[in-house]
């Protein structure tokens, strides 16, 4: 028996909703370019049922597919301020917190070298 990739089969809601928004938007880019899907499939070197499958946010499309779709439509700027290191609010709290605990006084070293 496979075992079968239970992210893939029923996604998180919001990993769900967000995919299909994507996918939704990445069709309304391509119709304003006048673009076929064909067309799109080529100019990002792939077959047309990925860029159909992106289009319907389909969780199995691959995230090289979504991200070509991005750069053939010139949208691909904004993907660099996913997961900022220096706007993650909760990963800055723990370094934070951890930095704070890992102060210690040194012991019985001078600063005579």
């Amino acid at each position: 028996m496979v075992a079968q990739n239970r992210l893939l089969q029923a996604p998180p809601y919001q990993v769900e909703q967000a995919l299909t928004l994507l996918g939704k938007n990445l069709r309304i880019a391509r119709a304003r370019r006048k673009l076929t899907v064909q067309e799109a499939a080529d100019k990002i070197g792939t077959g047309p049922r990925a860029v159909m499958d992106a289009e319907k946010g389909k969780p199995s499309t691959s995230v090289s597919v979504y991200l070509a779709l991005l750069w053939a439509y010139d949208l691909l700027a904004p993907v660099g301020e996913l997961a900022d290191p220096d706007t993650d609010e909760q990963g800055l709290a723990l370094v934070s917190h951890k930095e704070v605990q890992r102060v210690r006084k040194s012991k019985g070293l001078s600063g005579d070298f």
